[in-house]
Formats: C-alpha cells, sequence, structure tokens
C-alpha cells in the first residue's frame, strides 16, 4: 500500500520506532506535541490507524487503550493486567509455530502475532 509523504507521519513514525515504551496515541500526542505544535490528536489518530492498518507499526488493545510498537519484526509481548502496559518479551520467535499450525490448518499460515499476558516486574514487586 503506497502512502502518499507526509512530513508528520515521518515524525511520528520516527518518535515511534525510537522508543522501547509502547506508548498510548496521548502519550506520543504529548512527546511530539513540542516539534509539531501544529499536530491535532484527530491527525495522530489517523496516521496510527493508517501506519497499523498497513504493517508498518503494531497495534495492542491493551484493557482501555491502544498501545503502539514502531517494531513490526516478530516478537513477543506481555501485557500487563494490573498496568495494562505492553512489554517486549527477550525471546527469540518460534518460527515452528507456523509450521505445526499449518499442518492442520487447510489455508495458509504466514507469520504469528503471540501476546502474553500476566504481570509485569514493577506490578510484581509492589504486591
Amino acid at each position: 500500500m503506497s502512502m502518499k509523504y507526509s512530513r508528520q507521519r515521518e515524525m511520528i513514525l520516527n518518535n515511534l520506532c525510537s522508543r522501547k515504551d509502547h506508548p498510548t496515541a496521548d502519550e506520543l500526542y504529548l512527546d511530539l506535541k513540542e516539534e509539531l505544535p501544529n499536530l491535532s490528536l484527530g491527525t495522530l489518530y489517523r496516521n496510527l490507524a493508517l501506519l497499523s492498518d498497513n504493517g508498518t507499526i503494531l497495534k495492542f488493545n491493551c484493557g482501555t487503550s491502544d498501545r503502539f510498537d514502531g517494531n513490526n519484526n516478530l516478537h513477543y509481548h506481555l501485557i500487563c493486567d494490573r498496568c495494562n502496559r505492553l512489554y517486549d518479551l527477550d525471546h527469540a520467535p518460534l518460527s515452528e509455530l507456523d509450521a505445526m499450525f499449518a499442518s492442520d490448518y487447510e489455508g495458509k499460515i504466514t507469520s504469528h502475532l503471540l501476546v502474553f499476558y500476566g504481570i509485569c516486574k514493577s506490578c510484581n514487586r509492589s504486591v
């Protein structure tokens, strides 16, 4: 899917790709507002939708809000049941999962996305 160039979209993507914290749209908006004073929340939401719909970024529903990841390479995540934050898990992708599930499926499996749910380190320490 080809997109017309947009300076705002490029800055949104660059900001998102430079982060590891998987921000919400509101967090991203607050971070970008200094560099892009004319950026509206509506423009940000439209660009995030466009970028996630075409696979440039990943979008995760984490309870009350969506979180975004600029790293669209295959990797796994944990969504914390307490704080609703999204974390990368440091584990190599299991490529054999595609073949394992493809053997029992009549269609074609090309990749997978795996999300774990549990308690993050920070929330686990505060128990």
